[in-house]
């Protein structure tokens, strides 16, 4: 299968583009950059370039591929976020009819509530999330009746060494001495490795659920206390509590949500595409993984 995948020269998507071509698909990927078309080209990939604005590159190349996955993502740029509707749109409208699309989501959809798992049913309202545009993104993409639209709902990715918060907290552990959790840190979030991550993306463009979100996350759910500990342990540091006042001031609003319960129930994916989580867990490959020579 001829799969156009964006975000190829990121984190996950890359790990994605590895998987689809190790399963037999043919990949032509976004690059923005000529940095990243070197990216896209050392995995394996055919190269289209153009970015999330090239609103006509975007369907025409969608309009050539037997499935759309879109992975193309920055949560620190709103331009990024501001150019996903549209982009979104040209690649639905280019698809072929009954065609996979897969939209890349994220667990903080969520309204983090409850440390009870949340499963796929959960009532998302965008005014009441951390991330409302993944919202809009999602319901874009399931409610275009002319593809098999499938959403991932990521939870905290690892693995390989890569990944913005299991790298930030190493970093600032590093840099203070410390690592920190807040308060008790018995909050919990599921996690899931980027190899097994990217094994559903194989499994969705085999089998696509069409209509349906479903979670990406392993069994066990880990606490932000447990996660601290491991990451003072490969920094040689100690891991300590502080106020939430002292996580606002060190790093802003986002301290919040390092407060909530973020599990999720992976077990749509497991009962509909056979999925299993096989790599080693967060913790593990913390203490003695990927993090280890980071």
């Amino acid at each position: 299968m001829h799969v156009f995948l964006t975000g190829a020269s990121g984190y996950v998507g890359g790990v994605i583009a590895e998987h689809l071509l190790a399963a037999g698909h043919q990949v032509t990927a976004l690059a923005r950059s000529e940095a990243a078309a070197a990216t896209v080209s050392s995995l394996g990939a055919a190269v289209r370039r153009g970015d999330l604005t090239d609103l006509n590159g975007l369907q025409e190349a969608a309009s050539r591929a037997d499935a759309v996955v879109h992975t193309a993502v920055d949560y620190a740029d709103q331009a990024v976020q501001d150019a996903e509707s549209a982009a979104l749109k040209a690649m639905l409208e280019g698809l072929g009819r009954g065609r996979p699309f897969v939209y890349t989501s994220t667990g903080l959809v969520y309204p983090a509530t409850s440390p009870a798992p949340f499963d796929e049913e959960t009532p998302l309202d965008p005014d009441a999330t951390p991330q409302p545009w993944k919202v809009r993104g999602e319901r874009q993409v399931l409610d275009e009746p002319t593809v098999a639209g499938v959403v991932v709902r990521a939870a905290l990715v690892h693995g390989r060494g890569g990944s913005a918060l299991p790298q930030g907290l190493i970093a600032a552990a590093r840099a203070n001495g410390a690592a920190t959790y807040i308060a008790a840190g018995d909050n919990r979030w599921s996690t899931v490795h980027v190899d097994d991550l990217a094994r559903l993306y194989v499994h969705i463009i085999d089998q696509p659920p069409a209509g349906k979100a479903v979670n990406a996350a392993a069994p066990a759910p880990t606490s932000m206390r447990e996660i601290a500990e491991a990451v003072a342990q490969v920094t040689a540091t100690r891991a300590v509590s502080i106020t939430l006042q002292q996580a606002l001031a060190a790093i802003g609003p986002f301290a919040h949500q390092l407060t909530t319960d973020q599990v999720l129930d992976p077990s749509r994916a497991e009962r509909l595409l056979g999925w299993r989580t096989t790599e080693p867990g967060l913790i593990q490959d913390l203490t003695a993984g990927s993090y280890v020579a980071r």
